[in-house]
């Protein structure tokens, strides 16, 4: 045998070895929920408004929450028009002073197109800007839907990287074979007891459909499952997890019929039910919700079937079988869709929505005390 064949063969059984060692190395999931207590009720009830913002032209929408200890901060897409090459990444922090008030920052933009198409490797480029949530797994880390061509059909999820309020690092998610395109975040990330995270998206091209993003530990993206329906486009899905195996997505119609959809698991997310409808008339647009205590789930919703101008919040003490109206938000005219929910530091929730048709953001900070005197 040839030197030449001699160095194949080595390199081949290094390859091998260096593969099975991977293998080895690489243990499986964990399909188990994390499920953090929420706190019991204390103090006296508490509402507040901590946030109204609005723009003269154009909009400001879908906003999201990033939760850290120095002050949670809100950010959004502005522009003007979505899917417009002037759409950007906004913020604003939130912070508490000593008399436990609450403080509102100076809004600024955030990520621009172009910022972002630099933090490629190799340089990419991005069109416009959408849906974009906090990246749980990582400090300062987004997930950012992004277009490169054609509207929201062609959208990636990209995962980014922060340092000094910039973007420094961006790779789109391998999640689609069709050119890795139509993927979209819009609801926050579900924690596993190992430790990771998953994410919630959904595919918006042909077969609609909502999906479970798994990640390991590095966040490297592990597995995906589906979340579908017969003669239905179920997106945007809104996971609250019940115990350590089941847990509840709620879903938003893209085909506009009038109800939200639920989809469940009881093995961690390994599969989903066929998501049906509930008695729940709502509009075509998504919704948020979270645990809180006495086992309950607290959900913003439009839930009036055919005008989304009044947004509220209701509770289910049964797992999301049936909900008790408990308070709305907007009663004046103008869409208030779009709202995200998340639990901070101390044990507050903190809510976020877009309003007066996309043109401003409002958001309000509640206790579990004023939860439970509903």
């Amino acid at each position: 045998m040839g030197a030449v064949h001699l160095v194949v063969l080595a390199l081949t059984l290094l390859s091998v070895g260096l593969s099975g060692y991977a293998i080895w190395r690489d243990s499986g999931l964990e399909w188990s929920f994390a499920m953090p207590e929420p706190p019991a009720p204390e103090g006296a009830p508490r509402f507040e408004t901590v946030f109204e913002y609005s723009v003269d032209q154009g909009i400001a929408h879908s906003p999201a929450i990033v939760v850290q200890d120095e002050g949670p901060e809100i950010v959004w897409f502005q522009g003007s028009s979505e899917a417009q090459p002037d759409v950007a990444i906004h913020r604003v922090g939130l912070t508490r002073d000593d008399a436990g008030q609450w403080r509102a920052g100076p809004p600024e933009p955030y990520i621009t197109s172009g910022a972002l198409g630099d933090g490629f490797v190799p340089r990419q480029l991005v069109v416009t800007l959408g849906n974009t949530i906090e990246n749980e797994g990582a400090e300062q880390s987004l997930y950012a839907t992004v277009v490169s061509v054609g509207g929201w059909a062609m959208a990636s999820i990209a995962d980014v990287r922060m340092q000094d309020g910039r973007p420094v690092r961006a790779r789109k998610l391998s999640l689609s074979p069709f050119l890795n395109r139509s993927f979209l975040v819009k609801s926050p990330m579900v924690e596993y007891a190992d430790g990771s995270f998953a994410l919630p998206a959904y595919f918006e091209m042909g077969s609609t459909y909502g999906a479970l993003v798994r990640f390991d530990a590095e966040g490297r993206v592990r597995d995906q499952r589906r979340m579908t329906g017969q003669g239905i486009k179920p997106i945007q899905p809104m996971i609250v997890p019940l115990d350590a195996s089941r847990a509840v997505a709620f879903l938003r119609d893209f085909n506009d019929s009038g109800r939200l959809y639920v989809s469940r698991t009881e093995d961690g997310g390994r599969s989903w039910s066929k998501a049906g409808a509930t008695d729940i008339a709502h509009p075509n647009a998504p919704v948020a919700a979270l645990p809180v205590a006495g086992g309950r789930i607290l959900m913003a919703m439009n839930g009036t079937g055919d005008d989304a101008n009044q947004l509220h919040l209701a509770l289910s003490e049964d797992e999301g079988e049936s909900w008790r109206m408990i308070h709305t938000l907007e009663k004046t005219p103008g869409e208030a869709r779009y709202p995200m929910l998340r639990r901070l530091p101390d044990g507050d929730i903190l809510l976020a929505y877009s309003q007066g048709t996309k043109t401003g953001l409002r958001a309000v900070v509640m206790n579990e005390s004023w939860v439970a005197a509903q």
